[in-house]
């Protein structure tokens, strides 16, 4: 509750009227401040009239006044700045700061309809509860509102990308390299696959991109899935021999083969295949990151992002049994989702790190240019009404979804404060 005091507070959404002290001193907003996410008073350099004088100085907010003291702010010079101590009720009579001065109480009434709506938007169990009442909302607003969901989840991946990166003391490749892994777990194997590029770094693999089976055994030994005895395959004993001899030669740890999930996932994201299809596109060439930033339309990166598997691979999906023959390369949708989730980031983070606003605005234009995702959160928003024209708009729909609905940040939301106001 005491976040909707904050959000009520912020936007001036109180009940309009005269507004008077616990002390029935009569006072005038005049600014509510700016709001601190941080430590310390929630809202910085308010302005409040009392009669003839107006106090500038900072406003803090609680469910109840009493939480003044559970929250040991009379002992906090941090908060001796504080000139409205602001509540949803009143349960302590007086209130005073480190310095034992008399701070002045006022209990704020939230509007009935706001609160109502509020009730409503975090009482449903729906994962999306504003889903029914989008339609209400200008198309104009949520076009801005996309715009900027757009950009939050470019800079939150940005962000990530950038400490990476000063975790491999600048090597965009290495960067590129993880990044790209991680993304070819395809959801389920996602932390797995980061694991194994962390532990097996780049530069051991360019050392033997010249052998397809030094590769593939690199990265499935590593995988740990080349621990198994009793399999009699020879080319799973080939590449058993070829990972212990670079296990050995690399000091290399290999990571348990129980991480990579198979279960409910068709044969074809097996991790076995994905491994050797991620295998085949670093071993392509060795500056496949500065390709990457020269390519200037989507359909370039469609070959940079292309991956057979071996004519081993062609009749099997593990080494357990031979299956029916079958090329196994990735799909447009996967080229896409790699495109969408790998490039695009490392374009816009590389365009930051570098203040090269042509590798932002390449990102942007690439997002433009693919087509819209297909998964159940841009269904259910597309069924709600929301125009859904390209990655643009699935990645600002994604964003939405995961950092407001899901975590019932609803008053944080555009959508959310039109609805809750209506």
């Amino acid at each position: 509750m005491e976040a909707l005091l904050h959000y009520v507070w912020k936007y001036k959404l109180y009940e309009s009227g005269d507004y008077l002290t616990s002390d029935r001193i009569p006072f005038e907003i005049i600014d509510p401040g700016i709001y601190n996410p941080n430590a310390g008073p929630d809202f910085f350099n308010a302005k409040i009239k009392f009669g003839d004088k107006v106090w500038a100085g900072n406003v803090e907010i609680h469910t109840a006044s009493s939480d003044w003291y559970k929250h040991r702010h009379e002992k906090d010079k941090a908060y001796n700045s504080v000139i409205l101590h602001v509540v949803e009720r009143i349960d302590a009579v007086e209130i005073r700061d480190e310095s034992h001065r008399l701070i002045p109480q006022w209990r704020m009434k939230i509007p009935r309809l706001i609160e109502d709506n509020y009730r409503f938007l975090l009482g449903n169990d729906s994962s999306v509860p504003c889903l029914e009442k989008i339609h209400e909302i200008p198309k104009i607003y949520l076009s801005d509102w996309k715009n900027a969901l757009l950009t939050e989840r470019l800079e939150r991946k940005t962000k990530a990308l950038l400490q990476l990166l000063a975790d491999y003391q600048d090597d965009w490749n290495e960067v590129f390299y993880i990044t790209l892994a991680r993304n070819f777990g395809f959801g389920i194997n996602n932390d797995a696959f980061e694991r194994l590029a962390k532990s097996l770094s780049l530069k051991i693999i360019l050392k033997h991109q010249h052998s397809e089976i030094q590769t593939e055994a690199l990265f499935l030994g590593q995988a740990g899935l080349l621990e198994e005895e009793g399999i009699e395959d020879a080319y799973y004993r080939n590449l058993q021999e070829e990972y212990f001899f670079l296990r050995k030669k690399y000091n290399l740890k290999t990571l348990d083969a129980h991480i990579f999930k198979s279960l409910r996932i068709r044969p074809n994201n097996f991790p076995h295949i994905k491994i050797v299809q991620l295998a085949g596109i670093i071993r392509k060439k060795q500056g496949l990151f500065s390709e990457i930033l020269d390519s200037t339309d989507w359909e370039k990166f469609k070959p940079l992002l292309t991956s057979e598997t071996g004519e081993y691979w062609l009749t099997h999906y593990n080494f357990d049994k031979t299956a029916a023959k079958r090329r196994k390369q990735l799909g447009l949708s996967a080229i896409q989702l790699l495109v969408i989730n790998v490039v695009v980031p490392l374009l816009f983070a590389y365009g930051k790190k570098k203040n090269a606003a042509q590798y932002t605005e390449k990102a942007l234009r690439l997002l433009e240019a693919i087509p819209a995702e297909r998964n159940h959160i841009i269904s259910s928003f597309s069924l709600s009404g929301i125009e859904i024209l390209n990655a643009c708009d699935t990645q600002a729909l994604i964003q939405l979804k995961r950092e407001y609905c899901e975590q019932k940040k609803c008053i944080y939301c555009r959508i959310g404060h039109k609805l809750l106001i209506k």
